[in-house]
């Protein structure tokens, strides 16, 4: 019969050789295996990448150079100044070729009483009649116009406007105006007494305030009317100096 000791040393021998075989550590537990088990984590095989085929390196390019091209110079564009039609509304008024009932050029524009003068073009107040100081008995032709007011456009002519029945608030010599404001209102005063509310309409150079005649008119506004009553921009031109006032 075999002794205990010997028994024993031969149980501790297997199970330590048991132990070694199966990977485990009978205190620690698993140890580190040494290999990768091929079925677990198979190791890839090597490719190749080619670059040139996928991704192609950039050829060297020379520095880009940044032209400036200057902005073109503006061109002179010749002032053309607005012009509007010097009755407001342009409704129930009526004008004809004025030259030979006046014996000068000049338009009358009948519209009803109240319709407004409007400067036709931007300038300045060059002269106004306050008051009605016509009279039939002398006829003197500086008062016919009765109430009225005269510009100077920018464009160097000059615009008048007779036989109102008020002057707008404002309005005075030197005073600056625009296209289309308000200059008086549309009425009978002066010789146009009886004979229908009506604007005298003239064109004329600028001369001074007490020259009547150039101030009633000195260009055939007809044919700029009728522009402007369509919203044709005409502009009027005198070919002569302006008259001096006299000493």
């Amino acid at each position: 019969m075999k002794s205990h000791h010997s028994d024993l040393a031969t149980i501790i021998i297997l199970f330590v050789a048991g132990s070694t075989l199966i990977g485990c550590n009978p205190i620690n537990g698993p140890l580190e295996s040494t290999q990768t088990p091929s079925f677990l984590f198979p190791t890839p095989t090597s490719t190749s990448f080619d670059q040139a085929s996928t991704l192609p390196l950039p050829t060297h390019t020379a520095s880009a150079t940044l032209t400036v091209t200057p902005l073109p110079s503006p061109t002179q564009t010749e002032f053309s100044p607005v012009h509007v039609f010097p009755v407001q509304p342009i409704k129930n008024i009526g004008y004809a070729e004025g030259t030979s009932a006046h014996g000068y050029p000049a338009t009358d524009i009948f519209a009803p009483a109240g319709w407004q003068f409007v400067a036709v073009t931007e300038g300045v107040v060059d002269f106004v009649s306050y008051k009605d100081t016509w009279d039939a008995t002398t006829d003197d032709p500086a008062t016919r116009g009765g109430l009225s007011v005269a510009i100077i456009g920018e464009d160097g002519m000059r615009y008048y406007g007779s036989h109102l029945s008020k002057i707008a608030e404002g309005i005075s010599p030197g005073v600056h105006v625009t296209a289309g404001q308000l200059l008086g209102y549309i009425g009978e005063s002066g010789d146009a007494r009886g004979r229908g509310t009506h604007l005298h309409f003239g064109i004329s150079r600028p001369t001074y305030p007490e020259d009547w005649k150039a101030r009633r008119g000195e260009i055939d506004p007809y044919p700029f009317l009728v522009a402007w009553a369509k919203g044709i921009n005409l502009i009027p031109f005198y070919p002569t100096l302006t008259p001096k006032a006299p000493p």
